[in-house]
């Protein structure tokens, strides 16, 4: 497939790291991507032909409530328990409804000192798949998992 995608704006955060993670773990683990300003898309994408995500009047953007990760997850047929839990937290971060699900505000903080470390957009693109890579293993392996430390009976001799 070896496919080119562009988003809208350098300085990706959420779904601009999001989509291109969901794009290389399930449908093309050689999908290239390029960020440029909005002014520039259309004849980027023309020029490379790529297809664009995350702007507004394309295709692959936000319908409704929705983001651009829930429209690729639908489009493609690619819809899991675990990746429809990881739609809701991307959502919840993305569109700044942070109580969708409690991890959002994480996945939010997470993205945005992202994007504090690093200045380029394709640096900051693969950190950002190790921690789709987390987030999604946490939706997929371990949501009933917790961590209590102190432990119950630590606490329980003060």
């Amino acid at each position: 497939m070896d496919k080119r995608y562009g988003s809208r704006v350098t300085d990706p955060k959420i779904d601009r790291i999001a989509c291109p993670w969901l794009i290389r773990r399930f449908l093309d683990p050689r999908a290239q991507f390029l960020f440029v300003s909005p002014a520039e898309a259309a004849d980027v994408a023309e020029k490379f032909d790529a297809t664009p995500f995350d702007i507004e009047g394309v295709h692959w953007s936000h319908r409704g409530e929705f983001c651009t990760f829930d429209t690729m997850i639908e489009e493609f047929g690619i819809a899991t328990g675990p990746l429809s839990h990881l739609a809701k937290i991307v959502r919840g971060a993305d569109t700044d409804r942070l109580d969708l699900a409690p991890e959002a505000a994480g996945l939010l903080a997470a993205s945005l000192g992202l994007s504090r470390m690093h200045r380029d957009d394709l640096a900051q693109l693969e950190a950002g798949m190790a921690l789709y890579d987390a987030f999604y293993r946490w939706c997929r392996d371990a949501t009933n998992e917790g961590h209590d430390w102190p432990s119950a009976s630590s606490a329980s001799k003060s």
